[in-house]
């Protein structure tokens, strides 16, 4: 696993360290299979907050909490969340995104992840969104049938069925609208870590632009165990997002919300 961190970690220095290219007919690139929401690359953080209690982890490219058991317990994680209106970064133009999932490994199990989401993204101030889910390594799918706008309110789920199956759920609140899809993988899971994340995901062979999400909040965060006893995010690892040096995210959490705010 260290040496699959690493690998991660060097692609991510070198994609950091060179211009971000527009991302283009983003729907056409996500369709070629382009798009990967990664395991979590760790960062060492400014080391001014390396001591901030409210600062437990840094991450090039995720920013939440995320539960860490190697006893390999975890079987399904959900939550609640409205959709921000994404904007550019303070002197920032072309276009940006993030995206905001919930999943099973990917932090200290970095083979496989299951997960689904929603991207925003803006370009130019016209906004949009996608509806997707990933069995990593593979990339992420769009879900169809599932419009989305800003303020609507999303419940995202991901339930595992064995090491190598599971099922994933969106469900809109505001318009009525589900969709879930089962998925099968070689990869197995670890069943290590549930997570509620805004990530900087991958597309094409970089990480692309991050957008200033405002906030994002998910409420009704529960992760459920084998035994069928949940527990709520309090108990979880902090994650703030840092890139280049500057930490983009401020994250706290409660018995049954986490808060990512973008700084």
């Amino acid at each position: 696993m260290f040496a699959k961190l690493l690998t991660y970690a060097l692609f991510v220095t070198f994609a950091l360290a060179r211009p971000n290219a527009r991302l283009g007919d983003r729907l056409a690139r996500r369709a070629a299979g382009v798009h990967t929401s990664s395991p979590k690359i760790p960062s060492n953080g400014p080391a001014s907050l390396t001591t901030n209690v409210t600062h437990a982890e840094f991450s090039s490219n995720w920013a939440g909490a995320a539960f860490e058991s190697p006893a390999g317990t975890f079987k399904s994680v959900t939550g609640t969340f409205v959709v921000p209106t994404p904007r550019a970064p303070s002197g920032g133009s072309g276009t940006f995104a993030a995206s905001a999932w919930v999943g099973i490994d990917g932090d200290t199990c970095g083979s496989a992840i299951l997960q689904t989401g929603i991207d925003f993204t803006v370009s130019g101030g016209r906004v949009s969104f996608d509806a997707w889910f990933e069995y990593f390594p593979a990339a992420a799918t769009d879900f169809s049938g599932i419009p989305i706008s800003a303020g609507n309110t999303i419940r995202l789920t991901a339930t595992v069925s064995t090491t190598t199956s599971g099922t994933v759920k969106i469900e809109n609140l505001s318009t009525g609208v589900t969709v879930s899809r089962a998925l099968t993988s070689s990869a197995r899971l670890c069943q290590e870590n549930a997570e509620w994340i805004v990530e900087d995901f991958e597309e094409g062979n970089s990480m692309v632009p991050f957008a200033n999400f405002g906030t994002v909040t998910f409420t009704n965060a529960v992760a459920t165990e084998a035994s069928g006893s949940t527990v709520g995010p309090s108990g979880a690892v902090i994650i703030n997002m840092e890139q280049n040096g500057q930490v983009l995210t401020s994250v706290s959490t409660s018995s049954s919300s986490v808060t990512v705010n973008h700084t």
